[in-house]
């Protein structure tokens, strides 16, 4: 949709599903290092977690698409007009494709966790290719625009196509926290970003940004580095603060099993003693 609601739409999809990336890949690596060599079973809540993920993204590619096609002025499903002899709503059209991709990216997600028939890495180039669709999309999106348009929308370009790249080294380079939190944080890149086109081309409040302006495109690229340190410095900050709850609820449970012992241990060796004395 031309408006601000129609990026707010998706980079609140992304700015979530950045998050939660974030915080299940800390979670996950948490659980890699406590387990011995070997291949160990997957936990049933990380199983749910990558179910959850699956079903979110399934769903919100759903009402994407929904929102895309029905809105008031809406292609409402027609994609040509035999009367006018006209594409109808071609922007519309390729959000919806956009979306269209993701979903499939996230039925492959539920897929792969929920049979071990489906090859491994399945969800992994899947995401790959639903954000190399979406770059291809946008690539094209920008014939006739204005300068200022052209240019915000070439870097969320950067964004995409390096997520693309990072999800397809996932493939092979599984279980590298590394590569799942960068990814994280692109996918929060994103959608901080979506948020900010939507506000320099129709802004809530204030004027009109001048989109001829060689200093607005100077400063919206030292905006786009601003938005990449923000990424950053959430992502971090996420995964240090599951690191540490993890830690104090691992902590917590060793000290128990421990008490539990020692109390055992105790009670054993007062029966022994009495035993003894019997």
């Amino acid at each position: 949709m031309a408006n601000f609601g129609g990026h707010a739409i998706p980079g609140t999809f992304f700015l979530l599903y950045g998050l939660w990336l974030a915080v299940k890949h800390t979670l996950c690596h948490h659980w890699r290092k406590g387990q011995t060599t070997g291949r160990q079973k997957t936990p049933t809540i990380l199983k749910y977690m990558e179910y959850v993920e699956g079903g979110f993204e399934m769903f919100a590619a759903f009402v994407g698409i929904m929102v895309e096609q029905f809105v008031t002025d809406g292609p409402h499903a027609e994609l040509y007009d035999h009367s006018s002899k006209s594409w109808v709503k071609l922007m519309n059209w390729q959000h919806s494709t956009m979306y269209l991709f993701f979903g499939i990216a996230g039925f492959a997600n539920v897929m792969t966790t929920l049979t071990k028939s489906t090859p491994l890495g399945i969800d992994r180039i899947s995401v790959s290719l639903a954000l190399f669709v979406e770059g291809f999309l946008f690539y094209y999106h920008l014939h006739d625009r204005p300068p200022l348009d052209a240019h915000v929308h070439t870097l969320l370009l950067v964004p995409v196509f390096a997520g693309s790249a990072n999800a397809m080294l996932q493939v092979f380079l599984r279980d590298n926290i590394i590569l799942e939190l960068f990814l994280a944080c692109l996918f929060f890149l994103q959608g901080s970003w979506f948020y900010q086109i939507g506000c320099v081309l129709y802004p809530l409040s204030g004027p009109q940004w001048d989109l001829t302006m060689h200093g607005n495109l100077m400063f919206i690229t030292m905006c786009f580095c601003w938005h990449l340190a923000i990424a950053l410095l959430i992502t971090s900050i996420i995964s240090l603060l599951v690191c540490s709850i993890v830690k104090r609820v691992s902590g917590n449970s060793r000290n128990v099993e421990l008490g539990m012992r020692n109390t055992a241990n105790c009670s054993r060796k007062a029966l022994l003693d009495e035993t003894d004395e019997e």
